[in-house]
Protein backbone atom coordinates (compact mmCIF):
# COMPACT_ATOMS: atom_id res chain seq x y z
CA UNK A 1 0.00 0.00 0.00
CA UNK A 2 1.18 3.55 -0.73
CA UNK A 3 0.29 5.80 2.20
CA UNK A 4 0.55 9.57 2.67
CA UNK A 5 0.82 11.01 6.18
CA UNK A 6 0.07 14.75 6.31
CA UNK A 7 1.12 16.60 9.47
CA UNK A 8 2.13 20.03 10.75
CA UNK A 9 4.48 18.39 13.29
CA UNK A 10 7.34 16.05 12.50
CA UNK A 11 10.90 15.51 13.79
CA UNK A 12 13.13 17.28 14.56
CA UNK A 13 10.19 19.20 16.07
CA UNK A 14 9.26 17.36 19.28
CA UNK A 15 5.74 16.93 20.62
CA UNK A 16 3.15 14.17 20.93
CA UNK A 17 1.83 14.49 17.36
CA UNK A 18 5.33 14.48 15.91
CA UNK A 19 6.21 11.32 17.84
CA UNK A 20 2.93 9.64 16.88
CA UNK A 21 3.39 10.28 13.13
CA UNK A 22 7.01 9.15 13.15
CA UNK A 23 6.08 5.95 15.02
CA UNK A 24 3.24 5.24 12.58
CA UNK A 25 5.53 5.72 9.58
CA UNK A 26 8.09 3.34 11.05
CA UNK A 27 5.44 0.77 12.00
CA UNK A 28 3.86 0.77 8.53
CA UNK A 29 7.25 0.52 6.81
CA UNK A 30 8.13 -2.48 8.96
CA UNK A 31 5.01 -4.11 7.51
CA UNK A 32 6.36 -3.51 3.99
CA UNK A 33 4.27 -0.49 2.99
CA UNK A 34 5.59 2.66 1.25
CA UNK A 35 4.96 5.72 3.40
CA UNK A 36 5.30 9.38 2.38
CA UNK A 37 5.21 12.28 4.84
CA UNK A 38 4.11 15.81 3.95
CA UNK A 39 4.95 18.31 6.66
CA UNK A 40 6.03 21.89 7.38
CA UNK A 41 9.69 22.82 7.02
CA UNK A 42 11.68 25.26 9.12
CA UNK A 43 12.58 27.30 6.05
CA UNK A 44 10.04 29.92 5.00
CA UNK A 45 11.06 29.82 1.32
CA UNK A 46 12.62 26.48 0.41
CA UNK A 47 10.92 23.18 -0.38
CA UNK A 48 12.83 20.12 0.79
CA UNK A 49 12.35 16.51 -0.26
CA UNK A 50 14.27 13.63 1.25
CA UNK A 51 13.86 10.96 -1.41
CA UNK A 52 15.35 8.21 0.73
CA UNK A 53 13.04 8.87 3.69
CA UNK A 54 10.08 10.00 1.52
CA UNK A 55 9.64 13.19 3.56
CA UNK A 56 8.47 16.37 1.83
CA UNK A 57 8.79 19.66 3.74
CA UNK A 58 6.75 22.63 2.59
CA UNK A 59 7.85 26.19 3.50
CA UNK A 60 6.24 27.36 6.71
CA UNK A 61 5.94 30.58 8.67
CA UNK A 62 5.92 30.87 12.50
CA UNK A 63 2.52 31.45 14.11
CA UNK A 64 3.83 32.61 17.49
CA UNK A 65 2.86 29.48 19.44
CA UNK A 66 5.95 27.50 20.48
CA UNK A 67 7.79 26.38 17.33
CA UNK A 68 4.63 25.75 15.31
CA UNK A 69 4.61 26.81 11.68
CA UNK A 70 1.87 26.95 9.08
CA UNK A 71 2.30 26.21 5.39
CA UNK A 72 0.50 27.45 2.32
CA UNK A 73 -2.85 25.76 2.00
CA UNK A 74 -2.25 24.55 -1.56
CA UNK A 75 1.43 24.65 -2.67
CA UNK A 76 1.21 24.18 -6.44
CA UNK A 77 4.95 23.61 -6.78
CA UNK A 78 4.76 20.06 -5.34
CA UNK A 79 1.44 18.84 -6.73
CA UNK A 80 2.88 17.02 -9.76
CA UNK A 81 5.55 15.38 -7.63
CA UNK A 82 2.90 14.14 -5.20
CA UNK A 83 0.75 12.81 -8.03
CA UNK A 84 3.67 10.55 -8.97
CA UNK A 85 3.45 8.90 -5.55
CA UNK A 86 0.13 7.29 -6.61
CA UNK A 87 -1.20 7.21 -3.05
CA UNK A 88 -3.82 4.66 -2.08
CA UNK A 89 -4.82 6.53 1.07
CA UNK A 90 -4.16 9.84 2.80
CA UNK A 91 -3.98 10.01 6.59
CA UNK A 92 -4.08 13.56 7.98
CA UNK A 93 -2.92 14.42 11.49
CA UNK A 94 -3.88 18.09 11.74
CA UNK A 95 -7.02 20.13 11.18
CA UNK A 96 -5.19 23.19 9.88
CA UNK A 97 -2.38 24.09 7.43
CA UNK A 98 -1.17 20.78 6.05
CA UNK A 99 -4.50 19.24 7.06
CA UNK A 100 -6.41 21.55 4.72
CA UNK A 101 -3.91 20.72 1.99
CA UNK A 102 -4.53 16.99 2.62
CA UNK A 103 -8.26 17.52 2.23
CA UNK A 104 -7.93 19.47 -1.05
CA UNK A 105 -5.39 17.09 -2.56
CA UNK A 106 -7.44 14.04 -1.58
CA UNK A 107 -10.55 15.49 -3.22
CA UNK A 108 -8.71 16.56 -6.37
CA UNK A 109 -7.02 13.17 -6.86
CA UNK A 110 -9.98 11.06 -5.64
CA UNK A 111 -7.99 9.51 -2.79
CA UNK A 112 -9.83 8.36 0.36
CA UNK A 113 -8.94 10.34 3.50
CA UNK A 114 -8.56 9.13 7.10
CA UNK A 115 -8.03 11.60 9.93
CA UNK A 116 -6.58 11.34 13.44
CA UNK A 117 -7.69 13.92 15.99
CA UNK A 118 -4.71 14.42 18.32
CA UNK A 119 -5.19 17.71 20.19
CA UNK A 120 -7.86 18.96 22.60
CA UNK A 121 -7.81 22.44 21.04
CA UNK A 122 -10.30 23.87 23.53
CA UNK A 123 -7.59 23.61 26.19
CA UNK A 124 -5.22 25.78 24.14
CA UNK A 125 -7.39 28.69 22.99
CA UNK A 126 -5.96 30.95 25.71
CA UNK A 127 -2.75 31.25 23.69
CA UNK A 128 -4.70 33.07 20.98
CA UNK A 129 -7.38 34.89 22.97
CA UNK A 130 -5.22 35.79 26.01
CA UNK A 131 -8.30 35.22 28.19
CA UNK A 132 -10.73 37.27 26.07
CA UNK A 133 -13.71 35.79 24.18
CA UNK A 134 -12.82 32.38 25.66
CA UNK A 135 -16.30 30.90 25.31
CA UNK A 136 -16.83 32.04 21.73
CA UNK A 137 -13.32 30.93 20.68
CA UNK A 138 -14.03 27.42 21.96
CA UNK A 139 -17.23 27.31 19.90
CA UNK A 140 -15.22 28.31 16.82
CA UNK A 141 -12.72 25.54 17.53
CA UNK A 142 -15.57 23.06 17.91
CA UNK A 143 -17.10 24.18 14.59
CA UNK A 144 -13.80 23.96 12.70
CA UNK A 145 -13.01 20.55 14.20
CA UNK A 146 -16.42 19.12 13.32
CA UNK A 147 -16.29 20.60 9.82
CA UNK A 148 -12.97 18.93 9.10
CA UNK A 149 -13.70 15.60 10.76
CA UNK A 150 -17.32 15.27 9.65
CA UNK A 151 -17.35 16.75 6.15
CA UNK A 152 -14.00 15.46 4.95
CA UNK A 153 -12.69 12.37 6.70
CA UNK A 154 -14.27 9.06 5.81
CA UNK A 155 -12.89 7.47 8.96
CA UNK A 156 -11.93 9.17 12.23
CA UNK A 157 -9.23 7.88 14.57
CA UNK A 158 -8.75 9.06 18.16
CA UNK A 159 -6.04 7.89 20.59
CA UNK A 160 -8.14 7.44 23.75
CA UNK A 161 -11.62 6.90 25.19
CA UNK A 162 -11.42 10.48 26.50
CA UNK A 163 -11.33 11.87 22.96
CA UNK A 164 -13.96 9.35 21.86
CA UNK A 165 -16.36 10.70 24.48
CA UNK A 166 -15.61 14.29 23.46
CA UNK A 167 -16.86 13.56 19.95
CA UNK A 168 -19.79 11.38 20.97
CA UNK A 169 -21.13 13.23 24.01
CA UNK A 170 -20.21 16.87 23.34
CA UNK A 171 -19.85 17.12 19.56
CA UNK A 172 -22.55 14.48 18.88
CA UNK A 173 -20.45 12.98 16.11
CA UNK A 174 -22.55 10.32 14.36
CA UNK A 175 -19.91 8.53 12.28
CA UNK A 176 -17.88 5.53 13.48
CA UNK A 177 -14.86 6.43 15.62
CA UNK A 178 -11.80 4.19 15.87
CA UNK A 179 -9.89 4.28 19.17
CA UNK A 180 -6.26 3.50 18.32
CA UNK A 181 -3.63 4.42 20.93
CA UNK A 182 -0.34 5.64 19.50
CA UNK A 183 2.27 2.90 19.34
CA UNK A 184 5.94 3.30 19.99
CA UNK A 185 9.25 1.53 19.85
CA UNK A 186 9.12 0.49 23.51
CA UNK A 187 12.40 -1.41 23.33
CA UNK A 188 14.40 1.80 22.86
CA UNK A 189 13.42 2.73 26.42
CA UNK A 190 14.55 -0.54 28.00
CA UNK A 191 17.57 0.02 30.23
CA UNK A 192 19.42 -3.03 28.89
CA UNK A 193 19.47 -1.35 25.46
CA UNK A 194 21.15 1.81 26.72
CA UNK A 195 24.81 2.75 26.94
CA UNK A 196 25.69 2.40 30.65
CA UNK A 197 28.54 4.92 30.43
CA UNK A 198 26.27 7.50 28.84
CA UNK A 199 23.60 6.90 31.47
CA UNK A 200 26.19 7.40 34.22
CA UNK A 201 27.46 10.56 32.52
CA UNK A 202 23.97 12.10 32.38
CA UNK A 203 23.38 11.33 36.05
CA UNK A 204 26.69 13.00 36.84
CA UNK A 205 25.87 16.09 34.73
CA UNK A 206 22.56 16.44 36.55
CA UNK A 207 24.38 16.03 39.88
CA UNK A 208 22.27 13.06 40.88
CA UNK A 209 23.66 11.14 43.84
CA UNK A 210 23.21 7.42 44.43
CA UNK A 211 20.99 8.21 47.42
CA UNK A 212 18.72 10.64 45.50
CA UNK A 213 15.10 9.77 44.81
CA UNK A 214 14.45 11.16 41.32
CA UNK A 215 10.98 12.32 40.28
CA UNK A 216 10.64 13.19 36.59
CA UNK A 217 8.27 15.26 34.47
CA UNK A 218 8.64 15.43 30.69
CA UNK A 219 6.66 17.88 28.60
CA UNK A 220 5.99 21.45 27.54
CA UNK A 221 6.59 24.02 30.25
CA UNK A 222 3.30 25.81 29.84
CA UNK A 223 0.07 26.61 31.67
CA UNK A 224 -1.88 23.55 30.52
CA UNK A 225 0.67 21.14 32.02
CA UNK A 226 -0.02 22.32 35.58
CA UNK A 227 3.65 22.57 36.57
CA UNK A 228 3.10 24.83 39.65
CA UNK A 229 1.03 21.98 41.12
CA UNK A 230 4.12 19.72 41.00
CA UNK A 231 6.39 22.42 42.42
CA UNK A 232 4.04 23.00 45.36
CA UNK A 233 3.96 19.27 46.11
CA UNK A 234 7.76 19.24 46.22
CA UNK A 235 7.55 22.01 48.82
CA UNK A 236 5.13 19.90 50.86
CA UNK A 237 7.45 16.86 50.90
CA UNK A 238 10.80 18.64 51.16
CA UNK A 239 11.21 17.84 54.87
CA UNK A 240 9.57 14.41 54.81
CA UNK A 241 11.56 13.14 51.82
CA UNK A 242 14.91 14.99 52.00
CA UNK A 243 16.49 13.01 49.14
CA UNK A 244 13.61 13.58 46.70
CA UNK A 245 14.33 15.78 43.68
CA UNK A 246 12.06 16.85 40.82
CA UNK A 247 13.54 17.21 37.32
CA UNK A 248 11.45 19.04 34.71
CA UNK A 249 12.54 18.05 31.18
CA UNK A 250 11.27 20.26 28.39
CA UNK A 251 10.92 23.86 27.30
CA UNK A 252 8.07 26.28 26.82
CA UNK A 253 6.73 29.81 27.24
CA UNK A 254 6.48 29.61 31.03
CA UNK A 255 9.95 28.26 31.77
CA UNK A 256 11.19 31.55 33.22
CA UNK A 257 8.09 31.90 35.39
CA UNK A 258 8.68 28.43 36.83
CA UNK A 259 12.34 29.20 37.48
CA UNK A 260 11.22 32.26 39.45
CA UNK A 261 8.62 30.19 41.33
CA UNK A 262 11.29 27.68 42.33
CA UNK A 263 13.42 30.53 43.72
CA UNK A 264 10.46 32.09 45.55
CA UNK A 265 9.73 28.77 47.23
CA UNK A 266 13.44 28.25 48.01
CA UNK A 267 13.45 24.92 46.19
CA UNK A 268 16.64 25.42 44.15
CA UNK A 269 18.05 22.19 45.63
CA UNK A 270 14.82 20.28 45.08
CA UNK A 271 13.45 21.28 41.66
CA UNK A 272 15.60 21.46 38.52
CA UNK A 273 14.59 22.70 35.05
CA UNK A 274 16.67 20.63 32.64
CA UNK A 275 15.48 22.24 29.40
CA UNK A 276 14.86 20.66 26.02
CA UNK A 277 16.37 17.21 25.38
CA UNK A 278 16.90 15.69 21.91
CA UNK A 279 14.56 12.82 21.00
CA UNK A 280 17.31 10.14 20.81
CA UNK A 281 18.47 11.10 24.32
CA UNK A 282 15.09 10.79 26.02
CA UNK A 283 15.35 7.09 27.05
CA UNK A 284 18.35 8.02 29.24
CA UNK A 285 16.39 10.68 31.10
CA UNK A 286 13.49 8.35 31.81
CA UNK A 287 15.91 5.73 33.08
CA UNK A 288 17.44 8.03 35.69
CA UNK A 289 14.02 8.37 37.34
CA UNK A 290 12.44 6.50 40.23
CA UNK A 291 9.01 7.98 39.55
CA UNK A 292 7.27 9.84 36.72
CA UNK A 293 4.64 12.48 37.55
CA UNK A 294 2.08 14.47 35.58
CA UNK A 295 -0.76 16.73 36.70
CA UNK A 296 -1.89 17.70 33.20
CA UNK A 297 -5.58 17.35 32.36
CA UNK A 298 -5.23 18.39 28.70
CA UNK A 299 -3.73 15.21 27.27
CA UNK A 300 -5.43 13.09 24.63
CA UNK A 301 -3.19 10.12 25.38
CA UNK A 302 -0.07 11.19 27.23
CA UNK A 303 2.77 9.48 25.34
CA UNK A 304 5.29 10.46 28.01
CA UNK A 305 3.43 8.22 30.45
CA UNK A 306 3.91 5.21 28.18
CA UNK A 307 7.55 6.11 27.56
CA UNK A 308 8.13 6.22 31.31
CA UNK A 309 6.46 2.86 31.76
CA UNK A 310 8.56 1.34 28.97
CA UNK A 311 11.55 2.49 31.04
CA UNK A 312 10.20 0.52 34.05
CA UNK A 313 9.27 3.74 35.86
CA UNK A 314 5.95 3.79 37.79
CA UNK A 315 3.66 6.71 36.96
CA UNK A 316 1.82 9.04 39.32
CA UNK A 317 -0.86 10.77 37.23
CA UNK A 318 -3.76 13.04 37.98
CA UNK A 319 -7.07 11.20 37.77
CA UNK A 320 -7.98 12.08 34.19
CA UNK A 321 -9.62 9.99 31.47
CA UNK A 322 -6.46 10.16 29.36
CA UNK A 323 -4.56 8.14 31.96
CA UNK A 324 -7.14 5.76 33.45
CA UNK A 325 -6.70 3.06 30.81
CA UNK A 326 -2.90 3.16 31.16
CA UNK A 327 -2.22 3.79 34.85
CA UNK A 328 -3.75 0.99 36.89
CA UNK A 329 -3.95 2.30 40.42
CA UNK A 330 -1.60 0.57 42.84
CA UNK A 331 -0.34 -1.85 40.15
CA UNK A 332 1.88 0.14 37.77
CA UNK A 333 1.41 3.55 39.36
CA UNK A 334 -1.11 5.66 41.19
CA UNK A 335 -3.83 8.18 40.35
CA UNK A 336 -4.35 11.28 42.49
CA UNK A 337 -6.90 14.10 42.60
CA UNK A 338 -5.15 16.80 44.63
CA UNK A 339 -1.79 17.84 46.06
CA UNK A 340 -2.31 15.80 49.20
CA UNK A 341 -2.96 12.71 47.10
CA UNK A 342 0.24 13.16 45.11
CA UNK A 343 2.18 13.90 48.29
CA UNK A 344 0.96 10.68 49.90
CA UNK A 345 1.72 8.62 46.78
CA UNK A 346 5.28 9.94 46.54
CA UNK A 347 5.97 9.41 50.24
CA UNK A 348 4.59 5.87 50.18
CA UNK A 349 6.89 4.79 47.36
CA UNK A 350 9.78 6.83 48.72
CA UNK A 351 9.61 4.69 51.86
CA UNK A 352 8.70 1.36 50.24
CA UNK A 353 11.33 0.60 47.59
CA UNK A 354 10.17 -3.02 47.15
CA UNK A 355 6.71 -1.85 46.13
CA UNK A 356 8.32 0.74 43.85
CA UNK A 357 10.33 -2.00 42.13
CA UNK A 358 7.27 -4.24 41.67
CA UNK A 359 5.33 -1.34 40.16
CA UNK A 360 8.21 -0.71 37.76
CA UNK A 361 7.99 -4.29 36.47
CA UNK A 362 4.23 -3.96 35.96
CA UNK A 363 4.73 -0.59 34.25
CA UNK A 364 7.03 -2.13 31.67
CA UNK A 365 4.54 -4.96 31.08
CA UNK A 366 1.78 -2.42 30.48
CA UNK A 367 3.89 -0.52 27.93
CA UNK A 368 4.13 -3.66 25.78
CA UNK A 369 0.46 -3.15 24.80
CA UNK A 370 1.59 -0.13 22.77
CA UNK A 371 3.98 -1.90 20.40
CA UNK A 372 4.57 -0.64 16.85
CA UNK A 373 3.25 -3.87 15.32
CA UNK A 374 -0.15 -3.50 17.00
CA UNK A 375 -0.25 0.19 16.05
CA UNK A 376 0.34 -0.58 12.36
CA UNK A 377 -2.18 -3.43 12.25
CA UNK A 378 -4.91 -1.26 13.77
CA UNK A 379 -4.26 1.60 11.33
CA UNK A 380 -4.14 -0.76 8.34
CA UNK A 381 -7.56 -2.19 9.23
CA UNK A 382 -9.00 1.32 9.02
CA UNK A 383 -7.16 2.05 5.75
CA UNK A 384 -8.36 -1.15 4.08
CA UNK A 385 -11.96 -0.63 5.16
CA UNK A 386 -11.89 3.00 4.01
CA UNK A 387 -10.47 2.12 0.58
CA UNK A 388 -13.00 -0.68 0.12
CA UNK A 389 -15.97 1.56 1.03
CA UNK A 390 -14.61 4.43 -1.07
CA UNK A 391 -14.35 2.22 -4.16
CA UNK A 392 -17.83 0.81 -3.57
CA UNK A 393 -19.33 4.30 -3.35
CA UNK A 394 -17.41 5.44 -6.40
CA UNK A 395 -18.60 2.44 -8.43
CA UNK A 396 -22.17 3.04 -7.25
CA UNK A 397 -22.02 6.70 -8.28
CA UNK A 398 -20.58 5.74 -11.68
CA UNK A 399 -23.36 3.20 -12.20
CA UNK A 400 -26.10 5.71 -11.29
CA UNK A 401 -24.55 8.31 -13.58
CA UNK A 402 -24.39 5.79 -16.40
CA UNK A 403 -28.07 4.80 -15.93
CA UNK A 404 -29.11 8.45 -15.81
CA UNK A 405 -27.13 9.25 -18.96
CA UNK A 406 -28.49 6.20 -20.78
CA UNK A 407 -32.08 7.14 -19.88
CA UNK A 408 -31.52 10.69 -21.06
CA UNK A 409 -30.13 9.51 -24.39
CA UNK A 410 -33.15 7.24 -24.93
Amino acid sequence: MRIGLFTDSYPPFINGVSTSVEMLKRALEQKGHIVYVVTVGQNALRYEYNEKEHVLKIPGVPVGIYDYRLSRIYPLKVINQMKDWKLDIIHSHTEFGIGIFARLFAKQESIPLVHTYHTMYEDYTHYITKGYFDKSSKKIVEYLTMFYCDKTARELIVPTEKTYRLFKEKYHYDKPINVIPTGMDVERFHQENLDVKKLTSIRKNLKIKATDFVILFVGRLAEEKNIPFLIQVMKRISQKAPNAKLYLVGDGPDKQAYEELVKEEKLENKVFLVGKVAFPEMPYYYNIADLFVTASTTETQGLTVIEAMASSVPVLAIDDEAFRTVVIDDLNGKLFVDQEGLENAILELYKDRKKLEKMGIQARNQAEHYSLAHFAESALEVYQRTIKEYKARKNFSTTILHIFKKGKDE
